[in-house]
């Protein structure tokens, strides 16, 4: 004797139906971006440029400058305008950003020694660099912008932003990169990094990361939330 269908069994069928119509309707994923060693070469940078040992000025640096046995010279705090440069006593305008602090000084020792001072020694000390960041975007529980630090991977900024959201598409995880000046992206699959399949992604300050949505899945939680808990059924209109 066949069993007539139950209103469970009618939700399950009805779930079931609901995900496989909208994965006929979702549209192929993007080939623009590479995926697998594609990816990881569309973002690989030289390891010098990757973990710079020298920290190059930035405007919005603020530094110190000492000339010895010159304090009328020596400027205790000053900032690295928009355009790169510092201002001086007696030289006026010099260019900071893009050298260390040492290579600064030198620049500054040899403005002196031209016209002012016989055999200047100068130091400069960085007194507050401009925080280096990533972003993270998509469906993490925790979007936003995060303080980078050396060292940092893939694994590890996704555990900032607290982790991919139910809805995460987990093979579709892009990192925007800046190299040379030209714009890269490479897209992994989180899951292959994950099982030790894939090698993790080292990263960099300034990468923009992106977490894809499922639609497949995000279809099927949507539904899922619809029935009704504690063993109450009812009919699905």
């Amino acid at each position: 004797m066949m069993r007539s269908r139950t209103t469970a069994d009618i939700l399950k069928v009805a779930a079931l139906g609901a995900v496989g119509l909208v994965a006929a309707c979702q549209p192929p994923l993007d080939p623009v971006v590479p995926a697998g060693q594609a990816g990881y070469d569309a973002v690989a940078v030289d390891p010098g440029e990757a973990a710079p040992q020298v920290y190059a000025l930035a405007p919005g640096d603020k530094i110190a400058v000492q000339v010895y046995g010159e304090p009328e010279l020596s400027v205790n705090e000053l900032a690295i305008d928009n355009a790169g440069n510092v201002s001086l006593p007696l030289i006026g305008q010099v260019r900071a950003a893009g050298q260390s602090s040492s290579e600064l000084a030198r620049t500054v020792e040899a403005a002196y020694a031209a016209d002012f001072v016989r055999d200047p020694r100068v130091n400069v000390v960085v007194l507050e660099g401009q925080q280096r960041t990533i972003a993270i975007e998509g469906e993490v529980e925790q979007p936003g912008v995060f303080p980078y630090s050396e060292g940092q991977t893939l694994l590890t900024a996704l555990a900032l932003a607290r982790s991919p959201t139910e809805t995460a598409k987990l093979d579709e995880v892009i990192i925007f990169r800046t190299i040379g000046g030209q714009r890269s992206a490479g897209r992994f699959d989180l899951q292959d990094i994950r099982g030790g399949r894939s090698p993790d992604v080292p990263l960099m300050a300034g990468d923009v990361v992106v977490v894809g949505y499922s639609t497949v899945r995000g279809a099927y939680l949507d539904l899922v939330r619809t029935i009704p808990i504690f063993g109450i059924f009812r009919p699905i209109n």
